[in-house]
């Protein structure tokens, strides 16, 4: 395993795991506590973390055994546990990763004293009690060593002196932390303890903790210009901030696996997180560097003019994909009407609507996948039988709520082969929203990777770079929020979605016009066409559910207008009027709309269609 770890690194990039530590202060287990301990007194929950990470993709799982030295455990009267401990900890990850191929790292750490000449340990005392650990990690099946957040040079080179004494073959991976400048904590710079490790007789070489993937990046360049050794990179998830007395991290998993990407494209082969990440971030990441990888393959078989048969076929043009594709492509107006699943098994309403939305011009039908997290029909079923039963396209919701990446891919390729083209690729709204809260949710991916599994596929590539033939053909659009209080943050995982592949965006519903305008000013360095949601309020209580469960911004003025009017009649007249309102003001600033249909009222989603001023008077 140790040659093999260390000829894959050499090809491509490898995804450690992420933070033990963050996983067990959020389980309830105090900071004063040993958390090394844990792995004999419970060990169900260290190996339940470790199969956590398994689970989202980690190709690395680093032992619980950070701490695990003489001198930090005798802090906790501890000091006799040392063997017990780290052998513990190899065991359980071994019991781990028994189904999954991948590596077990032995995490070691710093003494969490100082050593001469600014402490009284002297280098032979440091480098005993490391080697005591590392024998134990050895000695119990671990493939490499990964010693981390070191800031002295004196100590990590004690630590690898004594990896080399107990094993001249064992893979050691060594990773300094270092301040936002670039600094280990004694001052030493990326020109000065790169070279250091390398001499020292590190294999991979590299930082880790203290901060977050901006200011690594920074000094993993300086680290690549200094050596020619393999580089490692495990930020923290940002750097923490006080909420409520608790350091929280608060880079996404999308930040995360952007960087994660950056860190590949300038040498690094082993990638993993450290404080804050949590396998949610080990998980996008994981698709970022599949993905990745798959297209750097697929460039480089293209750069080198290789006559091989290539592994990415182009993708089809988007005018070509579908009817929807051809009036994106072409920059026409395109409109949609959503229509529910029913709850059983009765298409009757659904295919009457699909037929009278054909009769009056609409450009396709919008299926949501379950939405709110209800029980109802396949999307997928029904989406197939209008299109073959009415002739009208069909634009599927696609969320990642109730599938894993193989149920996903599964699905997609199904769809394309039936000749469903189009897809909304969403994130879901999770079980506990709907009728079944104690239902599992699946997240696999969010919306961002399930759009880079939807991109791969289209030029014929697998999640995993693998080739399947033909490419599926389908026009990818993604949901957007314009009322969202961040919208930073909103636009920030816009920007993920368009550089995933993304070809339009539907938006939540709009009720105030400065939101949507403001997006749209915003997207314009990463513009793709926007479809703006339109909604017929069909009641006082359906425009304060959109403002207060639905996230949708509903300016106040837009409620008095729903509540003074009385009659049934005069309500639906009102809803209509507004979100006629709303289609006509937002007509030149976007490219298309989505009609919704409140309660299944679709003659009203077609009254709303005439401010146009293409639908027919009569309909």
């Amino acid at each position: 395993m140790a040659s093999d770890f260390l000829s894959r690194i050499k090809q491509s990039p490898v995804l450690c795991d992420g933070a033990m530590g963050t996983l067990l202060y959020e389980k309830g287990i105090f900071i004063n506590r040993s958390y090394d301990e844990l792995n004999l007194s419970q060990p169900d929950l260290i190996r339940g973390i470790h199969h956590d990470y398994l689970q989202a993709g980690a190709e690395i799982v680093e032992t619980n055994t950070f701490g695990a030295n003489l001198f930090r455990l005798a802090r906790h009267s501890l000091a006799d546990k040392v063997l017990d401990i780290n052998r513990a900890g190899v065991r359980l990850a071994r019991e781990a990763v028994k189904s999954f191929d991948v590596w077990v790292a032995g995490s070691v750490g710093p003494l969490g004293t100082r050593i001469e000449p600014l402490g009284k340990t002297s280098f032979q005392e440091a480098r005993d009690a490391f080697r005591q650990q590392i024998a134990a990690l050895v000695e119990s099946g671990v493939d490499l060593l990964i010693l981390e957040t070191f800031g002295y040079l004196e100590e990590i080179h004690q630590a690898i002196l004594a990896a080399r004494d107990v094993s001249v073959s064992i893979p050691v991976v060594a990773q300094d932390t270092i301040d936002e400048d670039g600094n280990c904590l004694d001052g030493s710079d990326a020109e000065t303890f790169a070279p250091k490790l390398q001499e020292w007789g590190a294999d991979v070489i590299g930082c880790n903790c203290s901060v977050g993937p901006v200011a690594m990046f920074e000094t993993m360049e300086r680290v690549r210009a200094a050596t020619s050794l393999p580089l490692a990179a495990q930020p923290n998830a940002g750097i923490p901030r006080s909420v409520d007395g608790r350091n929280i991290y608060l880079c996404s998993p999308e930040y995360m696996a952007s960087y994660a990407r950056k860190f590949v494209g300038i040498g690094v082969r082993l990638v993993g997180g450290c404080c804050g990440t949590t396998p949610e971030h080990i998980r996008v990441m994981k698709t970022a560097l599949r993905v990745g990888e798959a297209r750097s393959r697929t460039a480089s078989a293209h750069a080198t003019g290789t006559t091989a048969q290539p592994k990415a076929v182009p993708a089809v043009p988007l005018e070509d994909r579908s009817t929807l594709g051809k009036k994106l492509a072409l920059g026409e107006f395109v409109t949609m009407v959503e229509v529910v699943p029913p709850k059983g098994i009765d298409v009757g309403k659904e295919m009457d609507a699909a037929k009278f939305l054909k009769s009056v011009g609409v450009d396709a039908v919008n299926i949501p996948d379950s939405p709110r997290a209800s029980a109802r029909m396949s999307n997928q079923a029904l989406a197939l039988l209008i299109q073959r039963e009415v002739g009208i396209e069909t634009i599927l919701h696609y969320t990642c709520r109730d599938r894993n990446v193989l149920g996903i891919q599964s699905d997609l390729l199904g769809a394309a082969a039936v000749g469903v083209k189009n897809l909304i690729c969403i994130t879901g709204d999770p079980p506990k929203m709907g009728n079944y809260p104690d239902a599992t949710a699946v997240f696999d991916v969010d919306a961002i990777g399930l759009v880079n599994i939807v991109h791969a596929l289209n030029r014929g590539l697998d999640l995993g770079g693998n080739p399947i033939g033909m490419g599926t053909g389908f026009v990818i659009g993604v949901g957007a929020n314009p009322g969202l209080s961040d919208l930073d943050e909103e636009i920030r995982r816009f920007e993920f979605k368009v550089q995933a592949g993304a070809e339009y965006v539907v938006t939540q519903p709009v009720f105030d016009l400065r939101l949507l305008e403001t997006f749209v000013r915003r997207i314009e360095h990463c513009r793709i066409p926007v479809v703006a949601g339109i909604w017929p309020l069909v009641s006082v209580r359906n425009a304060e559910f959109m403002k207060n469960e639905l996230r949708v911004s509903v300016p106040d003025s837009i409620l008095e207008r729903m509540a003074r009017a009385q009659t049934p009649d005069a309500i639906r007249a009102e809803g209509v009027a507004i979100a006629r309102e709303m289609l006509q003001a937002v007509r030149q600033t976007v490219q298309g709309a989505q009609i919704s249909a409140p309660l299944g009222r679709y003659a009203s989603a077609v009254d709303v269609l005439e401010a146009l001023g293409t639908q027919p008077a009569s309909a």
